[in-house]
């Protein structure tokens, strides 16, 4: 048992845990019916899991399809962590709703006597930290961290209170992160930058360094697990042509993920590309192209034949209808061209969306400098079935750059790029709390 709220956080941030959350149970919350994380999928941005599978288990003599995520979770207390290799969280599409299972099963250690009752008032706190790793420490309804959290109000994400990683400076994350925008936007001119792993800042030239040199200048370095950028806040920029209208000069790349399937992935993208791609529009020689706006409102794309679907998802209803569907480019002649899964687009959009501030910048050379602006977006509370939605009304659609240059030779060299974009305009559909805010 812990003595106050303050060690605890302290033993969580001894142990790894870079964010912290805690979950207030409700009776049904044990290792009998499992922990509810929420009536959508948003907790899957919070708490870090591998890829998302069917497990056929058979359940009271049937067999019961349910899609799962396991969890690398470990319980901890005063001896020290202990793993729990069985927890994971289970999807139920249909609901929609998210549990954890299997925290209890394999650890000896595990707090058995606070998971396995139906008790009032018990708190399970979460320490996630930057290698996906989750922490967990359970709570009695008459512990003194209980009575010291009840005692307090504390910021939301979607079922979890967000808790500071320290007593002693207990400013929430958004003000922590406002005031190191505010600080970075009155520094004017930046020079472009790159923040490498081991922490050393380098000058870069390329034309794309805005969101590096905006990363180096919050301290954010690469790391194993695609954890958020800073304190959970994803932070992207994007350029704008002056500060007055903030107008964005380009749509916001929401994320890159490849085809799971389709003759993209069963012949190879060269196959692809020789089957749907068109010579390169502005005459460069021997280069094939696959570009162009993909959505489920267009019809096929003129050079490429291939049209957007949508497979799985009940737009009327909102929900998915088949975890094993996903998103289907479709030639002329129904051919399958790329699939992108449900389960592996879930992967992509949970990593980071969970809360994003959205940072204006302008760009001038030489040499090459970036000003960051004093008016940014936060978005909170995103959900997988937001996308969809957005997906489905064609406000979300795939943009591809794909390229095969010297395609006639023994040696093509192919460059890949999906990239799925929205207009900055349409970004705030895709969460459920968003704010302006003059830095």
């Amino acid at each position: 048992m812990t003595g106050s709220l303050g060690q605890l956080l302290d033993l969580l941030r001894h142990h790894g845990a870079t964010r912290i959350y805690a979950k207030k149970l409700a009776p049904n919350d044990n290792s009998k019916n499992q922990v509810y994380l929420g009536g959508d999928f948003s907790a899957l941005n919070i708490i870090p899991h591998g890829n998302i599978y069917n497990d056929d288990a058979e359940i009271g003599g049937a067999v019961r399809d349910r899609a799962k995520a396991a969890v690398d979770f470990y319980w901890v207390d005063a001896d020290g962590v202990h793993h729990a290799p069985h927890t994971g969280l289970i999807l139920y599409p249909k609901y929609p709703e998210i549990r954890m299972s299997g925290f209890l099963k394999g650890c000896a250690s595990a707090p058995s006597q606070i998971m396995r009752v139906r008790d009032e008032g018990r708190v399970l706190f979460f320490g996630i930290t930057r290698s996906g790793a989750v922490l967990g420490y359970a709570a009695s309804g008459d512990d003194a961290v209980t009575r010291e959290l009840v005692a307090r109000d504390w910021p939301m994400v979607g079922v979890f209170l967000e808790l500071p990683l320290t007593l002693q400076n207990t400013t929430s994350p958004r003000d922590q992160l406002l005031a190191e925008l505010r600080r970075i936007s009155r520094m004017h001119w930046i020079a472009s930058q790159k923040l490498a792993a081991d922490g050393t800042n380098a000058p870069y030239a390329a034309r794309n360094g805005g969101g590096y040199t905006l990363e180096a200048e919050l301290g954010i370095t690469p790391n194993g697990y695609a954890e958020p950028d800073f304190l959970g806040w994803e932070v992207k920029q994007f350029g704008v042509r002056d500060f007055v209208s903030f107008r964005p000069k380009s749509p916001v790349t929401l994320m890159t993920p490849e085809p799971t399937g389709g003759i993209y992935r069963t012949e190879g993208v060269g196959a692809f590309m020789r089957r749907f791609g068109y010579p390169d529009q502005s005459g460069i020689p021997d280069r094939i192209n696959f570009g162009g706006r993909y959505d489920c409102v267009r019809q096929h794309h003129l050079l490429t034949g291939l049209r957007m679907t949508l497979s799985g998802y009940d737009e009327a209803s909102g929900k998915i209808s088949d975890l094993d569907g996903g998103l289907f480019l479709i030639s002329d002649r129904d051919e399958v061209a790329a699939t992108w899964s449900f389960k592996g687009m879930m992967a992509h959009w949970n990593r980071k969306h969970a809360q994003a501030a959205y940072v204006p910048s302008l760009f001038q050379t030489p040499p090459p400098e970036y000003s960051y602006g004093p008016e940014v977006l936060l978005c909170e509370e995103t959900d997988f079935l937001l996308f969809l939605q957005a997906f489905a009304t064609g406000q979300v659609y795939y943009d591809p750059a794909v390229k095969v240059e010297n395609a006639s030779s023994a040696t093509p060299e192919i460059k890949r790029r999906s990239q799925f974009r929205v207009a900055h305009g349409d970004l705030k559909k895709l969460y459920r709390r968003s704010e302006t805010v003059r830095l």
